[in-house]
């Protein structure tokens, strides 16, 4: 574990998805490559609340990081102690009057793990930052876990949050995953127009996070599988199969909308001049 400091923070530089202290004498972990934006967040510490990509509460300030090409960290700024933590990155804990409830999500991957946040006595929404587990409209792939462990994570974990929860999710994938939405439910007016919203951020660089739970319910194609039209749209009626089903039908979409990449090997080996001609007999 290595530990970069930035003024009174501690910038992490060992990878891994997870919440990551940042105090003045607690090392914390997470990824090297982000942390130049990590230290924008943490310099930001003293912008107002007013600020864009900011989700602001008596006690608790969350400020949206982009890195890479659609990845998402965030900082969470305990406003009265300027205590923070980055959620991309140690072991969580409470900080300030901000209480912090690890979720395990099994789905994306069997261990895969979100955190709730939130305050006592606060009428400030809560917060979860749920990483590949949920996204604006969508969910992360479904690689290690079985369909049930997902339903349950999405349905049962998640979905049983707050409804004004705020979700704070790990990619920016809302386009894809709104376009998918509407090919399952093309009906579907809160879809059509989170859609046009979406394209409008979108050509404005913004962020389309966070979402809320109570909008998700209306939209997230993931958490409508006991909806008829879902139901009708995978021609299954129990909800694991019909996430199994969708899970398989976004990845069909996905790679119809992807321009076909060549095989990183078979590049190489043409250009290492390892492809050529057959030998005519």
């Amino acid at each position: 574990m290595g530990v970069h400091r930035v003024g009174a923070f501690c910038v992490p530089t060992v990878s891994g998805w997870a919440l990551g202290w940042a105090g003045e004498r607690t090392p914390c972990l997470g990824l090297e490559r982000e942390a130049p934006a990590l230290r924008k967040g943490f310099e930001s510490l003293g912008a107002s609340r007013e600020d864009a990509g900011c989700l602001s509460s008596a006690t608790m300030k969350v400020k949206v990081i982009p890195v890479l090409e659609d990845n998402y960290m965030y900082l969470v700024i305990e406003e009265r102690t300027r205590e923070a933590v980055a959620v991309d990155v140690a072991v969580p804990k409470r900080f300030g009057a901000i209480h912090v409830r690890c979720l395990l999500t099994p789905g994306h991957t069997s261990g895969h793990m979100s955190y709730f946040l939130w305050e006592e006595e606060c009428p400030d929404p809560p917060a979860v930052f749920s990483g590949d587990a949920l996204s604006v409209a969508g969910c992360g792939l479904r690689l290690e876990s079985t369909a049930e462990q997902m339903y349950e994570s999405l349905k049962e974990t998640l979905g049983s949050l707050p409804p004004e929860t705020k979700v704070f999710c790990g990619h920016e994938h809302t386009l894809g995953n709104l376009e998918f939405a509407q090919k399952v439910e093309p009906g579907n007016d809160h879809v059509r127009a989170k859609l046009s919203w979406a394209k409008k951020r979108d050509e404005d660089d913004m962020p389309t996070v966070p979402s809320t739970l109570s909008e998700e319910l209306l939209y997230n194609p993931f958490l409508r599988v006991a909806e008829e039209p879902v139901r009708k749209f995978t021609g299954k009626a129990a909800p694991a199969e019909v996430l199994e089903a969708l899970c398989k039908e976004r990845a069909s979409f996905q790679r119809a909308a992807e321009p076909v990449q060549p095989q990183a090997r078979a590049l190489l080996a043409l250009q290492w001049g390892l492809l050529g001609t057959p030998r005519q007999k």
